[in-house]
């Protein structure tokens, strides 16, 4: 992992989205039990592995909950001044409007922001300064792709920032790749934790 003095250097920033519903799920996927405590917290081990100095977690449904179990993680792991929450108040509208809310929290000097998807709890923390390095040799963007599918976590540049920040509906931040072509780099992994997500229960037995 990067140091302090690094993270800081860098000025990369990591957004977490928790604000869904988990209707599929049946409520309070976040929070559901896995790997040794809730679902949120394999989202945030990986957003703390990043050289982000800044992590933006954006709540919407069971916005206390989840919080309180964001905020108790990061204590536990010394690590509580690097998380910033913020609730997505029209969280309802779609994921873009999660987005747009801590697209909007970015601090003013960053140069990246990885966005991770909170119902992710296996992604890899092998491949992030490998996105990071995609980034700084003058990619737009840049992503995993396993098995000919591309994965989690997007790593954005400077330069798509506004993008995110005006993301809206359920789109995401599609939009702010598409018809990047090859400026959108894709790094290759075996792990399968770059695909992996949560939509049901029995998603988490399977895991």
């Amino acid at each position: 992992m990067a140091t302090g003095a690094a993270r800081k250097e860098a000025s990369w920033s990591a957004i977490v989205l928790a604000a869904g519903a988990g209707r599929r799920f049946g409520g309070r996927k976040l929070l559901a039990p896995f790997g040794g405590g809730p679902l949120i917290e394999g989202a945030l081990g990986a957003a703390f592995a990043s050289p982000a100095s800044t992590i933006i977690l954006v709540t919407g449904s069971e916005a206390d909950d989840v919080a309180a179990a964001a905020r108790a993680w990061a204590e536990r792991q010394g690590e509580g001044g690097r998380l910033q929450i913020i609730h997505a108040a029209d969280h309802a509208e779609g994921m873009g409007a999660s987005l747009r809310t801590g697209a909007e929290a970015l601090p003013a000097d960053t140069a990246g922001t990885f966005v991770l998807l909170g119902d992710m709890p296996r992604i890899p923390a092998a491949i992030l300064p490998r996105l990071v390095e995609a980034v700084e040799a003058g990619a737009a963007a840049a992503a995993p792709i396993c098995g000919g599918r591309r994965g989690h976590p997007v790593l954005f540049g400077a330069e798509l920032l506004d993008h995110l920040r005006q993301a809206a509906g359920d789109e995401g931040a599609r939009t702010a790749l598409a018809g990047l072509g090859p400026r959108l780099a894709l790094i290759e992994t075996e792990d399968e934790g770059a695909l992996f997500d949560v939509d049901r229960p029995e998603d988490l037995a399977g895991a």
